[in-house]
């Protein structure tokens, strides 16, 4: 790797990890989408947003956490089987091809998702156990599969029906995306046994942005604006991998 385009990279994770750790998310995605619009590698991009994922996942765990939003009987029945799911998915390796498509397609998704989240009015009502169990197990799946930790998936799930308020909401992500990132990453480094070589600088990266936007995030500034940026952002990247 170039020092110009790690310098591109290094300044993408920090951006990217202030504006989703905002809203409760550690940023895979926004992760991806900088990886994927600088060329990288797949066997490169899984394992780096994933670690990068862990370490702004902390960070916002805490943050929401110190401010009163977190909720563990919201988190545990998401959490309890998306952590094994995340574990099966993060050790399959799929074709580039196919990786490619998939990605662009949860790009899209979570592209979306920000456009619709940011409108939304929400009557607040528990989820039922048995569906949120097996919501888990989709979305921790899902998550070790294309190196993401799930907050694009189980918050738009928990303002959509209605289930948490965005605070909430974003408290319980941060704690669900630290877990899955974790094993979604074991299971891929039990299967490649090696990390990236560049990863470092970009771990300081992100703990600078991670510290600051979850830090405004969970007590400073409201997020409709952010999610339109980040919508856009991840348009450009979901439609760059499917179309080429």
């Amino acid at each position: 790797m170039t020092i110009e385009l790690l310098i591109l990279l290094i300044a993408g994770v920090f951006v990217i990890a202030v504006l989703y750790s905002s809203v409760g998310h550690a940023g895979a995605s926004g992760y991806i989408a900088v990886m994927s619009l600088l060329s990288m590698a797949p066997a490169v991009i899984k394992p780096t947003a994933l670690s990068l994922n862990i370490l702004v996942a902390s960070i916002a765990t805490w943050q929401f956490y110190r401010a009163g939003y977190f909720s563990w009987a919201l988190f545990w029945p998401f959490a309890a089987l998306a952590v094994p799911f995340a574990f099966v998915g993060g050790h399959l390796n799929l074709p580039t091809h196919l990786f490619k498509m998939l990605l662009g397609v949860v790009l899209l998704y979570s592209a979306l998702r920000f456009f619709i989240q940011s409108k939304q009015v929400l009557q607040i009502h528990e989820p039922p156990r048995t569906l949120a169990l097996a919501s888990g197990a989709g979305i921790g799946f899902l998550s070790g599969l294309t190196g993401t930790g799930g907050g694009i998936f189980l918050t738009p799930l928990l303002l959509f029906m209605g289930w948490a308020d965005a605070k909430r909401a974003a408290a319980v992500s941060a704690l669900f995306v630290l877990v899955n990132s974790i094993s979604g990453l074991a299971g891929n480094f039990s299967a490649t046994k090696s990390l990236p070589p560049f990863i470092i600088p970009l771990l300081v990266a992100a703990a600078l942005g991670g510290s600051l936007g979850s830090y405004f995030g969970s007590r400073r500034i409201q997020s409709a604006t952010i999610k339109r940026l980040l919508a856009l952002v991840l348009l450009i990247a979901g439609l760059k991998l499917i179309f080429t």
